[in-house]
């Protein structure tokens, strides 16, 4: 017999998943994002719907458990360099759109009555959004290395950050917390003793993990990744700050080791699980009787939270330097109310800040913005593209004026390079090495600014706009590419391309493999995946290394990369070799082998080594140096850094190779062929 608080425990924990697995069956066939239906789910079980956890304590130990995972992961996924790329997201863009949104939730409230201190606790719950929420809608659409994603991603860090300030203001404002200059003196001491703890922690977390990961016992790693995790969530909690932002500067130490991608590995499971009871615990929350007792109260609460937060996070954007349709995107993105403003709702309810009344409607509020965001994100892109023209043009003013002229020089028959990341770069600098002519469009003001420094020709601006792409002479380039990591602003810049130029040859890089038809579909005449390049590349130099012919290798791409891999795309069955590849393997073909020091051949004839006979392979020529010599006869003799050119079939060269290696003297040496004469 088990304990009755275990069973009971048991029987909350049974019901939750099974009412989860009914309601994320019917998201997935409807199509909505399974956060839509956790979120759901714990409306339904909770105690304002069915009841059927009564108890939800431990459902809120678990949500608490879910954050910190969550924000560790979201800090591996980061590394303190890629903090620095993200300093002016981070310090402009998160700074305006916090304290904007908190200026201005504060004075609606003051309108509407409310005393200061209950309407700058609402301005604080009003300014952060869902950097879980957020992050994995983008995770999903493989948006996080976009424009809009990694503006938001500077955005929501601030927000984090902002948090403890937050927190410790609570006691001020409601004169519980002894006097100001004793606040801000234990918020120094803990801000000291954290910046010491992470010093040590950067200089002792890498040596642990090593030692650990020399045990090679999973088992250990596992637990020290766990002990990195929740150790130091626990550290800062209890110097006055947050589990999660503890967690997350855990993940930034991990991420800079060299087991970055195992400790995600062994924490990722744990991050679904406990994420998921993150958002049901959020839907118990809502008190669906009070909610619509007070529905027009939370409906003005609602709509008054999305404008805000777009209005604000669209200034932000606009004010990092990026276009309009990147500020709408990321502004609708982070339109809602975050899980950190349950945890300051719930300190100010506590301190007295905020009645029950109040307390109820910020959460319903809350919920719903958190409930709208799947579809917000979704919609974005449409909405993005359908601005009220005044807007779009106050937002886009900065881009016309620096956007629009034409480059210096009229240039012609160059290539166009939408997009300047790292592949953008690449690209760049090849094309600068083979003395082709491009010209850069980029929505990244910051990125502009370094690029220009350097002399690189490149126009700011959005390359869905059909000015942009005039700016970049595309009517008279010879190529395209869109190396940028928004398919939808993909397609619609593909779309005005096609028509500006129809005589360029688009070519797109995409990392999703479900776009590849769609962007087929929208113009480009070649589009190279990511994840299929990968995996040709992997399989190549597998191939290199069994020394299978070049030529072979070339042939086995070449079907790959037909047909927009559609041989990688399809269903793997037993004869999924086409034809192509079946000749080109059975064909006969050529390749080079050198005679290394301790090779058979060293020293030897070609009637004494017989590669004809015992291999099959025939050696058509020698290259010695600067001099080559053709058709060796069977008294040629071989010399240490000869290069002798092999004909035959792929097993016939294999064999070749197997006999001219070093490794295979001593057994030649002890056991000659007798030395008959060999043809070539």
């Amino acid at each position: 017999m088990i304990a009755p608080a275990l069973e009971a425990l048991l029987l909350q924990a049974t019901i939750l998943l099974g009412v989860a697995v009914v309601v994320l069956l019917a998201s997935h066939r409807l199509r909505l994002p399974p956060i839509v239906g956790l979120l759901v789910t714990g409306a339904l079980i909770g105690p304002s719907g069915l009841g059927l956890v009564s108890d939800p304590v431990a459902v809120e130990v678990s949500a608490e458990i879910g954050v910190v995972f969550l924000l560790f992961t979201i800090g591996l996924e980061l590394s303190l360099a890629r903090l620095r790329e993200l300093a002016r997201m981070f310090w402009v863009g998160g700074s305006i759109q916090t304290l904007t949104t908190i200026a201005l939730a504060a004075g609606v409230a003051l309108a509407f009555g409310l005393p200061w201190p209950a309407a700058l606790v609402l301005g604080f719950v009003a300014a952060p959004s869902s950097t879980a929420i957020v992050l994995k809608l983008y995770r999903d659409r493989r948006e996080l290395e976009s424009p809009q994603g990694r503006t938001a991603l500077g955005i929501l860090l601030f927000q984090d950050v902002m948090l403890v300030p937050m927190l410790v203001a609570l006691p001020l404002l409601a004169a519980r917390g002894g006097r100001p200059l004793e606040q801000v003196g234990r918020l120094l001491l803990a801000a000291l003793v954290g910046g010491v703890a992470f010093v040590l922690a950067r200089r002792l977390l890498p040596g642990l993990l090593e030692r650990v990961a020399r045990t090679r016992a999973r088992e250990v790693f596992l637990f020290g990744s766990l002990f990195a995790c929740l150790g130091l969530a626990y550290l800062t909690e209890k110097l006055g700050f947050s589990l999660a932002l503890g967690a997350f500067v855990a993940g930034l130490l991990v991420a800079e080791s060299d087991y970055r991608s195992q400790v995600v590995a062994d924490v990722e499971p744990f991050r679904d699980l406990f994420a998921s009871v993150f958002f049901v615990s959020i839907g118990m929350l809502v008190d669906v009787a009070a909610g619509l007792a007070r529905l027009p109260t939370i409906a003005a609460a609602v709509a008054a939270l999305v404008l805000i937060k777009v209005l604000t996070a669209a200034v932000a954007v606009r004010a990092v330097g990026f276009p309009s349709r990147i500020a709408a995107l990321v502004a609708f993105g982070l339109a809602q109310i975050g899980e950190f403003s349950f945890v300051v709702a719930a300190a100010a309810r506590a301190l007295g800040l905020i009645d029950s009344d109040l307390h109820a409607v910020v959460i319903a509020a809350a919920a719903l913005t958190l409930l709208a965001t799947p579809g917000l994100v979704a919609a974005a892109p449409a909405l993005a593209e359908h601005l009220p023209a005044p807007v779009a043009r106050w937002l886009d003013r900065r881009a016309t004026l620096d956007g629009a002229p034409a480059p210096p020089e009229p240039v012609k028959d160059h290539v166009v390079i939408v997009g300047f990341g790292a592949g953008g770069r690449t690209l760049a600098r090849v094309l600068a090495e083979a003395r082709i002519r491009y010209q850069v469009i980029e929505a990244d003001a910051e990125i502009v600014a370094r690029a220009r420094r350097t002399g690189e020709p490149i126009l700011y601006g959005d390359a869905t706009r059909p000015e942009i792409l005039r700016a970049a002479e595309i009517g008279r380039a010879r190529m395209a590419v869109f190396a940028i990591s928004d398919p939808e602003a993909t397609r619609r810049a593909l779309g005005l391309a096609l028509a500006a130029a129809p005589q360029a040859h688009l070519l797109v890089r995409t990392r999703l493999v479900a776009e590849i038809e769609r962007l087929r579909a929208a113009g480009a005449h070649e589009v190279i995946a990511e994840e299929f390049e990968s995996s040709i590349e992997i399989f190549t130099r597998v191939l290199e290394t069994y020394r299978v012919p070049r030529n072979v290798v070339r042939a086995q791409t070449r079907v790959l990369r037909g047909e927009d891999y559609r041989m990688l795309r399809a269903p793997a069955t037993g004869g999924q070799v086409s034809a192509a590849v079946l000749d080109a393997l059975a064909a006969g073909t050529t390749e080079v082998a050198r005679v290394e020091p301790g090779s058979p051949a060293a020293g030897r004839t070609l009637g004494e080594l017989e590669l004809r006979r015992r291999a099959g392979a025939t050696v058509i020529a020698v290259v010695r140096g600067e001099r080559s010599r053709t058709n060796p006869p069977a008294d040629f003799r071989f010399e240490v850094g000869d290069d002798l050119v092999l004909v035959g079939s792929h097993q016939e060269i294999e064999s070749a190779f197997a006999l001219l290696e070093p490794a295979a003297a001593t057994t030649a040496d002890a056991a000659p062929a007798p030395v008959t004469p060999a043809s070539s």
